[in-house]
């Protein structure tokens, strides 16, 4: 909804300088809007800033604060490749000197979202090592009428907590890090999350059950495949993918298993179908919960099993707040928002998706009908093409997708595209 008002601009606090925290700052200032970007750690990617020092965490992540925010292992690769992953006005470039395969590690995107940072001029709005403690109302009365933000945080190595007062909040503090967990059984062995794996060498000669036939479960799996060994991946259906079945029939110390039942006192796992492993340790691959333990709305945002209001289109959706706090934009009514929302969680309910995967929702489809929202450009073709592309060569080739891919087509349309030749480059390897 566009709206003919301007406001005049506001002092918003963002929380947590990762890609959401970071683009939303930089839509937000470009709006005129004053901004204080709040990051826990002490340098920008949230998420992506790898950090391998594990050993205070609580192996299963249990505590409402947890110690470590990135759950990145050392291996991690991308599952997409880098050219559908930049932002519309500043391209993922292969930078001579740095990791320039298409789907690089961990460290690659943490240096992209450096560039971005710097190419735009980000770091003087964000105080790092500074952990938000509370977030909270000024004066409770009618929801959007003249709300203010009481904010308080605390610096590193400081006591004082700092109180301060916004127009608005920003929220952009990722869901990646507080792990989601079944029911734990008591245990006399090793049980972790995988929040807390780095590197297979502690597994070595073990025989290890990894819980969850997820992107982290599989990756982990087939780490472990040579230092292990056994691994035993129990997943809710061994009904699998050709690439991971190929990776099984491969490897003869890794095998594919239901559910599991119970944890018997001498380290056997009694697995559903009545069939049983003694183990040395449990990996759960088995995702991660939204957290705000911060946030006190008085009730009006809520987490219902994972369900709360959420988009992962970060661009078009800092876009939106920053239109929205400028006057550019109006929200629909109260009741239409509402409704909205239940006819939404009603048609995911029907189709049979769980709760909790609810905001899976990075479909194409959804994501341009939200930017029309927003004046926000449709997803290139050749970005919907290369998405495709790599998703099939990933169902059939788990093992080597990364490295062998035949849609050197796609990437020639990709590179003579507006969106990599807005800006002067090195070079671009086709």
């Amino acid at each position: 909804m566009v709206s003919d008002r301007s406001q005049p601009s506001k002092n918003v606090c963002v929380i947590g300088a990762g890609p959401s925290g970071l683009v939303a700052a930089r839509e937000l200032r470009k709006e005129g809007h004053n901004v204080v970007v709040f990051e826990q750690s002490h340098d920008v990617g949230g998420q992506w800033l790898y950090d391998p020092n594990v050993e205070v965490e609580d192996p299963l992540g249990r505590e409402t604060s947890l110690n470590v925010h990135s759950s990145i292992y050392a291996s991690l690769r991308l599952t997409s490749p880098r050219e559908i992953m930049g932002f519309t006005d500043f391209p993922f470039l292969v930078k001579k000197g740095r990791d320039m395969r298409r789907f690089p590690g961990h460290g690659e995107l943490l240096m992209y979202l450096s560039d971005f940072c710097a190419f735009f001029g980000l770091r003087e709005m964000i105080r790092f090592n500074t952990k938000v403690e509370y977030v909270g109302m000024l004066d409770y009365g009618e929801f959007g009428k003249d709300l203010r933000w009481v904010v308080r945080s605390k610096e590193k190595k400081c006591e004082k907590m700092v109180e301060e007062v916004f127009d608005a909040v920003v929220v952009a503090t990722g869901h990646y890090s507080k792990p989601r967990l079944p029911s734990i059984r008591a245990w006399k062995r090793k049980q972790m999350h995988s929040h807390v794996y780095r590197v297979p060498e502690p597994f070595r000669n073990e025989v290890v059950v990894v819980v969850g036939n997820s992107l982290s479960g599989q990756d982990i799996s087939m780490e472990l495949v040579d230092v292990a060994k056994d691994i035993y991946l129990s997943a809710k259906s061994t009904d699998v993918s050709e690439g991971l079945s190929r990776v099984i029939s491969k490897h003869e110390n890794l095998h594919l298993c239901p559910q599991i039942d119970s944890l018997q006192d001498d380290g056997r796992i009694v697995f559903v179908d009545g069939t049983w492993v003694i183990a040395d340790t449990i990996i759960y691959c088995t995702g991660y919960s939204y957290s705000f333990p911060f946030l006190d709305t008085k009730g009006i945002v809520v987490v219902d099993d994972d369900r709360l209001i959420g988009f992962p289109f970060f661009e078009s959706q800092a876009k939106w707040i920053a239109q929205l706090l400028s006057g550019k934009r109006a929200l629909p009514s109260w009741d239409e928002m509402m409704n909205s929302i239940k006819e939404f969680y009603h048609a995911r309910d029907v189709a049979g998706v769980p709760k909790h995967n609810t905001h899976d929702i990075a479909c194409f489809e959804y994501c341009d009908k939200y930017g029309d929202n927003v004046g926000f450009p449709h997803l290139e073709e050749w970005r919907k093409e290369l998405c495709k592309s790599a998703l099939t060569n990933a169902d059939a080739n788990l093992e080597t997708y990364r490295d062998s891919y035949d849609d050197h087509e796609l990437l020639q349309v990709a590179h003579q595209s507006p969106h990599f030749t807005q800006l002067e480059v090195e070079s671009i390897p086709m």
